[in-house]
């Protein structure tokens, strides 16, 4: 039976995965690299770790990992707090769920710094019993990890969730975490 449904933030509650080409752009650009998003679909959906390691071994920079991720976030941090919105339908949904009296929680691969913010900014929070991000697991997605942890969060079986989500990484951290997945394009 169905207890829980578990969003993933990016490109499911926030129309974020465009910008987030931008906001790579700029993170690179501060290393001497120009991307135009040619890497996207690389880095759609996994950790912060995942993203920048890629980037790094794609483009040859030799920055420490932790000092990139912790730059990410910041200019992340500044995009969700000042461009990027809510779809449309996200607060209807919500409280249709709420309605059903299911558990419902956010499992995003974005750090705090801006997933909460945007939340709140957007009046969202008061929807969700659990928020978790990728800072608070120890492997991101694609691992299970975060699944299992907002599942816990919840106290609720994993197998009594559903998450939705938009990415292959999330939609593997779904199936490995043994949930039932909505993927949507």
């Amino acid at each position: 039976m169905l207890r829980a449904v578990i969003f993933d933030l990016d490109g499911v509650i926030a129309d974020s995965e465009l910008w987030w080409n931008e906001i790579d752009a700029k993170l690179l650009a501060e290393h001497g690299v120009t991307y135009r998003g040619e890497y996207h679909r690389n880095v759609l959906g996994v950790s912060y770790r995942l993203a920048i390691e890629f980037y790094k071994k794609t483009f040859g920079l030799s920055v420490p990992t932790d000092e990139m991720m912790r730059r990410r976030g910041e200019i992340a941090a500044d995009f969700f707090a000042n461009r990027i919105d809510v779809f449309p339908s996200t607060k209807p949904v919500l409280q249709q769920l709420r309605q059903m009296n299911l558990h419902l929680a956010v499992a995003t691969s974005s750090v705090s710094a801006s997933a909460r913010p945007f939340l709140a900014r957007h009046g969202l929070t008061v929807f969700f019993e659990a928020v978790i991000t990728g800072e608070e697991v120890e492997h991101g997605k694609p691992y299970p990890d975060i699944y299992l942890r907002a599942a816990d969060k919840l106290d609720v079986a994993a197998d009594a969730c559903l998450a939705i989500e938009d990415s292959l990484s999330g939609i593997a951290a779904a199936k490995a975490a043994k949930m039932r997945v909505a993927a949507i394009p």
